[in-house]
């Protein structure tokens, strides 16, 4: 960050016409994950990028708040009528910050399939030069056809197929920018805009799956990159709490998976003492090895008294979600000798469901006591086991040799 930050800027105001349908292919998922949230995360976990930021359609915003929900990003970037004039405006937007970029890598939201390796010899690149983009060497034969029929056949030997981010010293792409739009000029792609003031774009190499997603039969293929890719994950978790005396009760029911269930007993606990939902948000660390609950609450911090555990829950499941995981379904069996389970599962079974987004039918909840026997069978507590499946899905970013 020698001369200012690098900054990615993410594409994302298009309509998406060629794909079809009511909603913008950045916002259509793969694998249980938006196609932009999949785009920006790439950046945003990459060591070398300081800030993402993203341009909009505001009409789209609704949608961009639910694909983003829980990332931090920055207020969204208003995009223009174009590809072209919606980067212009993000580039501007940038120049008023009290900190502009000096390197700034500008990317396609359905690139939802760039990798670190790629971000990283861009960023590098611009240590050099003063404009980089991935590339791809084109190797089926090309036609030039009119009318549907072939006019010509085009050599290929020097031809390239270009990919984002595409990475600039930011004053210089700026100034291209406003060029362009002083002299009424379009063009595909913000390496054209620098090439039109005579500045050298350089390239690395890019890989097969940073496709940009355009078509149906593209995402279809995104769909089947990522199912191929998927590994399943088992994670398990168990809670237990002791219940204070009868004379020490407060709110006349204890929190068991969400519901407030009457009881006569407390729970003594740091939080509200949920142990169904904490032995569920173990097993679902447990999956992307992400410690266990009191590492991320710990019960030494005041903010966590008599907090809500579904909120530990929710947290857990962003967790999974942000790794590109999608919850198969968890198990929760309860034990104790009251008070009685059965007549609040369902209500629990839903109550999970909803705290995870995921569907009731993926969801158990059971019951079961000891048989008189332990600190559980004398009625001096409650325990639960957890065990929660995730699928994982691994990185895209393959090199592909020139």
């Amino acid at each position: 960050m020698a001369n200012g930050p690098t900054i990615a800027l993410i594409a994302a105001a298009g309509s998406g016409s060629r794909m079809g349908g009511d909603t913008p292919k950045q916002y259509l998922s793969v694998g249980g994950m938006p196609i932009l949230r999949r785009s920006v995360q790439a950046f945003l976990n990459h060591p070398e990028v300081d800030a993402v930021y993203v341009v909009i359609n505001p009409g789209y915003r609704r949608l961009y708040d639910q694909a983003i929900e829980g990332l931090d990003l920055p207020e969204p970037i208003i995009g223009g009528g174009t590809r072209q004039e919606s980067v212009r405006r993000a580039l501007e937007h940038l120049e008023r910050l009290p900190n502009p970029p000096y390197k700034v890598l500008i990317h396609d939201a359905a690139r939802p399939f760039v990798g670190a390796r790629i971000i990283s010899d861009v960023v590098h690149g611009l240590d050099e030069k003063n404009a980089i983009i991935p590339a791809l060497p084109v190797r089926d034969t090309l036609k030039r056809v009119q009318f549907q029929a072939v006019t010509a056949t085009v050599e290929r030997a020097d031809l390239w197929q270009a990919q984002t981010p595409q990475g600039f010293r930011f004053y210089e792409i700026l100034e291209a920018h406003r060029i362009a739009a002083a002299q009424g000029k379009q063009f595909t792609d913000d390496a054209a805009i620098n090439e039109n003031v005579d500045i050298v774009v350089h390239t690395v190499l890019g890989a097969e799956s940073n496709f940009k997603i355009t078509t149906q039969e593209d995402l279809e293929k995104a769909r089947q990159l990522v199912a191929q890719r998927g590994e399943t994950r088992v994670g398990n978790g168990f809670d237990v709490h002791r219940y204070l005396p009868v004379e020490n009760r407060v709110t006349g029911q204890v929190m068991i998976c969400g519901v407030g269930v009457p009881s006569i007993y407390a729970v003594e606990a740091h939080s509200d003492g949920d142990v169904g939902l904490h032995a569920l948000v173990d097993a679902l660390l447990g999956t992307i090895g992400a410690g266990d609950i009191g590492d991320h609450f710990p019960p030494t911090d005041t903010r966590w008294k008599n907090a809500d555990s579904s909120m530990f829950l929710a947290h857990a499941a962003r967790m999974v979600r942000d790794q590109g995981g999608i919850i198969g379904n968890v198990d929760v069996t309860l034990m104790c000798e009251t008070p009685k389970i059965t007549p609040h599962k369902e209500a629990m079974r839903d109550r999970i469901a909803s705290i995870l987004q995921i569907a009731p039918q993926r969801v158990s909840v059971k019951a079961t006591t000891t048989e008189k026997l332990g600190f559980l069978g004398r009625g001096e507590g409650i325990a639960a086991q957890a065990t929660a499946t995730v699928t994982l899905y691994g990185e895209l970013d393959e090199p592909v040799a020139a």
